[in-house]
């Protein structure tokens, strides 16, 4: 039987000797070769069970069509009955299917699908691989296969693959629990056996000044806000600081409630409002004052049509109206849409063949971006978006199929696009080119998120992450939020590898007595 081609790294190779042993967690930034260790523990499962079936997962069919691709490529012709499951695949075939392959690449809702009518079980797989398992937790179909397969398989061993397992302990370990994780091994950009291989990351954060032309409608819309947070905590429904989360979490509640006096519809109804408000300012403070305006328009749209009593209530609030007209005749625009031209102009006039990725938060920012960069020579840039279907009014809609988000990426390889405009749908999985500069629109106060972000770039060359934060706003708040939620997590995963590590000893030494 022929062996790999590709020579591991030390890392690797470490990381392999303790996947061999135990149902392992392996934490290693984008790029650093998490798939050659699942490659390397497929031939090596399959050598040792040479009977039974090795099933790998990602949580997207692009995601798990590019893994299958893979292995295709680096395992010798023949070598063994590589199958990939969808859901176009009728569920009778996949039974089928089943009987005769022996790698099994898919996404876990098709296996869980297939299990709960159980087509098939999952004794005779010697390895469950599960990629960006942090989406292990509460009831995802990840979850459920796992549990499957700890009850069901005959000879069980785990792969869980990840560049960041979450933010904080109590999610990390939830995430191990649930696939009977009994090692972990983790890596950073600043490991010593990972640092020679990564280029290097130049980091930048460019602070923005919020415009005075604009703070006059920011004073307007935190009345309406501070007068809802008001009636709020009068009704004795809010109480402490009334974060976003804190009243997603008071509607939650009060939403839940089975007995409903008019005291739980009016809090209800001024929590949507105050929720409302709060979008808005963030819209304002950190997007686009066109996405800022598209929004307002909306809820005069959605008040006109009768859709809500609440909003109708919003938008006849004189602070309401005055805001909308100030924006409307303002004419000035965000000032990072400035900037990001700017940044991009001198990417491109340093090296014409350059390929960036700016990331923002919103769609409606997404297609603002992507419209002034290309009135720029040279420039060539496109929305990378979802699948659904949002209208931005005046024949203005976004979404791409999945076919067309591979489009999209093969035209940004070859140079027809040399700049992706992008939601969090690039931020994971998808094989997306090495590029010069990854640029954020906005922080965003998730350390997973942030991470895989920057991993697009600095891996084969040198790159440049950038940052705009505006001043004095939510992205200052989001931008430390995202800083320390990464410390936390990496102090959390050193804690249970320590666990792991100790339990490993205590085991070892229980042998020898």
């Amino acid at each position: 039987m022929k062996e790999l081609d590709i020579i591991p790294r030390e890392y690797q190779n470490t990381i392999f000797e303790t996947c061999k042993e135990k149902d392992c967690l392996v934490v290693l930034p984008t790029g650093t070769g998490k798939t050659l260790v699942a490659l390397m523990m497929t031939i090596y499962r399959f050598k040792k069970f040479p009977l039974e079936k090795i099933l790998i997962l990602a949580p997207t069919r692009p995601l798990i069509e590019q893994h299958f691709e893979s292995f295709k490529k680096s395992l010798p012709e023949d070598w063994a009955d590589l199958q990939l499951f969808t859901g176009k695949t009728p569920a009778d075939q996949r039974k089928k299917i089943w009987q005769t392959a022996e790698i099994i690449f898919s996404t876990p809702q098709c296996i869980a699908n297939d299990l709960d009518k159980m087509l098939y079980k999952l004794d005779e797989v010697s390895l469950l691989v599960v990629d960006e398992c942090h989406r292990c937790l509460k009831n995802y179909a990840y979850n459920r296969v796992a549990q499957k397969y700890k009850d069901q398989a005959t000879n069980p061993r785990v792969l869980a693959l990840t560049a960041s397992p979450g933010g904080d302990k109590e999610t990390i370990q939830q995430v191990c629990d649930n696939l009977g994780i009994q090692a972990v091994e983790i890596r950073t950009r600043e490991s010593l056996d990972v640092k020679p291989y990564l280029q290097e990351l130049e980091f930048e954060r460019i602070d923005v000044d919020f415009p005075a032309e604009f703070v006059e409608i920011k004073v307007l819309l935190e009345q309406i806000y501070n007068k809802k947070v008001s009636e709020l905590k009068h009704r004795r429904v809010l109480f402490g600081y009334a974060s976003k989360t804190m009243l997603l979490k008071t509607q939650a509640r009060l939403m839940q409630q089975k007995s409903k006096n008019i005291n739980t519809f009016m809090s209800i109804s001024a929590t949507a409002q105050a929720l409302k408000i709060s979008h808005a300012l963030t819209l304002l403070e950190t997007q686009t004052m066109s996405s800022f305006i598209t929004y307002l328009k909306d809820l005069f749209k959605q008040a006109s049509e009768g859709k809500s009593k609440g909003v109708q209530k919003l938008v006849r609030d004189p602070c309401f109206a005055k805001a909308y007209t100030l924006a409307t005749t303002l004419n000035k625009e965000h000032p990072k849409i400035q900037i990001l031209l700017d940044i991009v102009k001198n990417q491109f006039q340093k090296e014409e063949n350059s390929r960036i990725i700016i990331f923002a938060q919103f769609r409606e920012t997404v297609r603002t971006i992507s419209e002034e960069l290309n009135k720029l020579p040279g420039i060539h840039a496109d929305n990378f978006v979802g699948q659904t279907m949002k209208d931005h009014g005046k024949g203005n809609t976004t979404g791409l199929k999945q076919k067309e988000q591979k489009a999209m990426i093969e035209k940004f390889k070859e140079g027809t696009i040399n700049v992706l405009v992008a939601t969090s749908i690039a931020e994971e999985g998808l094989d997306i080119p090495e590029v010069n500069e990854v640029i954020f629109y906005e922080p965003i106060p998730s350390a997973i998120r942030s991470i895989q972000r920057r991993g697009r770039t600095a891996r084969l060359s040198k790159g440049k992450l950038k940052i705009l934060v505006t001043s004095k706003t939510m992205d200052e708040v989001f931008h430390y939020a995202a800083y320390h939620k990464e410390k936390r997590m990496y102090k959390a995963i050193d804690d249970i590898k320590t666990n792991f590590d100790k339990n490993i000893k205590k085991e070892f030494q229980e042998t020898l007595l």
